[in-house]
């Protein structure tokens, strides 16, 4: 009768007792990979540390536009005193620098690219792929071309020549007076390609140009005669998407040296006299390359940064800080290095040794381009506004 009554009691204590030892477990359980709540998401943005701001960030103006800027290809160009700007709605407008007023505003068809400025003129690209010229004093129509391929990048400007290259890997010479095509080439482009385009670089009496099919290609500037090429980085996927190796980022040419990067490829650096690589390290990026202060200053693709030694070549600094964030194009100015995020900040980084100094959230939406001018710079978010900003 004892055995009887004393083991469903038993049993009774020894079930809360196990209900106990799990509840009271679920805190270390919580800690493992496959327990749900506390998983790591290794594409989630880093969440920012406070910082004492060392370096303080003005915003002296700003101008709102329309539309969506998603590529991020629309950016404010300059010549003197003046910026000029348009959005995707073909608004486009003259800002005074200093002040933030319009000088003049005109409005064209639905634009694919922003403004590139030199020489007296602007130019913009339509999504009809009509390249649009006009005079920098009053905005009026010079000319209209129609290059029968979209245009996704800002075009460069020469005192005879505007070079220009298509999403469709074709890069053609302008007249600058009268939009007459002069010479063009065409690269072989990959089956699957990222939307977006880098802009060609004229240094001297030569082009050069970084295309979807992860290769750089010198051009002489008056013929279009290709001069010499070399692979930025090679495929070796097993897959279509493993073989994506598009350089969306223009070519850095500096003493000597073309700095070059893409996406799932290399940070490789071209000798103009030897007309080959010299030297790359595997990298991811979408943008190029910086050089400050005797360092070369890399964001990939996933928002970390990589510095190295211009002279050596040896690595410098690397950060993790700013992971997934969604980091912009980097900029030098005043001595720093500039970044913008997908939150609306700018960050200051000091270039020697990668460290945040000094941050500023300008907007509310993701910041998609900053550009250095003289006295200040300029950012611009995803929802066309142009900020004008000093430090």
């Amino acid at each position: 009768m004892l055995k009887n009554k004393f083991y469903p009691k038993a049993n009774k204590y020894l079930a809360i007792f196990f209900m106990l030892f799990i509840v009271s477990s679920c805190s270390s359980l919580s800690s493992l990979k496959f327990w749900g709540s506390d998983e790591i998401d290794p594409d989630e943005p880093v969440v920012l540390e406070a910082i004492k701001n060392a370096i303080n960030i003005n915003v002296d103006w700003n101008r709102s536009f329309s539309g969506d800027n998603l590529l991020g290809n629309f950016v404010p160009a300059f010549s003197s005193k003046s910026i000029f700007f348009a959005d995707v709605n073909g608004n486009i407008k003259s800002i005074d620098s200093s002040s933030g007023n319009i000088q003049w505003e005109q409005e064209v068809g639905e634009l694919s690219s922003g403004v590139a400025a030199g020489f007296g003129i602007i130019v913009v690209a339509d999504v009809q792929g009509n390249m649009i010229s006009l005079n920098q004093d009053n905005g009026s129509v010079l000319w209209t071309v129609n290059l029968k391929g979209e245009v996704l990048s800002p075009p460069a400007i020469d005192a005879k020549f505007i070079i220009v290259k298509t999403g469709s890997g074709e890069l053609l010479a302008l007249d600058k007076s009268n939009g007459e095509i002069l010479w063009s080439y065409r690269s072989k482009l990959p089956s699957l390609t990222i939307r977006g385009s880098s802009s060609p670089v004229i240094e001297g009496d030569n082009v050069y140009a970084t295309f979807d099919n992860g290769r750089l290609g010198v051009f002489e500037l008056d013929s279009g005669f290709p001069i010499w090429d070399g692979a930025i980085s090679y495929v070796g996927g097993a897959s279509e998407l493993e073989n994506l190796i598009d350089s969306d980022s223009d070519p850095v040419v500096d003493a000597g040296v073309v700095y070059t990067t893409n996406y799932q490829g290399n940070l490789t650096l071209f000798d103009i006299a030897q007309k080959r690589a010299i030297w790359q390290s595997e990298a991811s990026s979408f943008y190029s390359p910086l050089l400050i202060k005797g360092l070369l200053v890399l964001v990939e693709s996933k928002s970390n940064l990589r510095s190295f030694f211009t002279k050596t070549l040896e690595e410098s600094w690397t950060s993790d800080e700013y992971l997934n964030r969604q980091l912009s194009n980097p900029i030098s100015f005043s001595g720093y290095t500039l970044v913008g995020d997908y939150e609306g900040y700018i960050h200051v980084i000091d270039p020697l040794n990668g460290k945040t100094i000094g941050r500023k959230k300008i907007s509310k939406k993701p910041i998609k381009k900053i550009i250095s001018r003289s006295k200040n710079f300029y950012a611009v978010d995803e929802s066309f506004n142009l900020y004008s900003l000093s430090i």
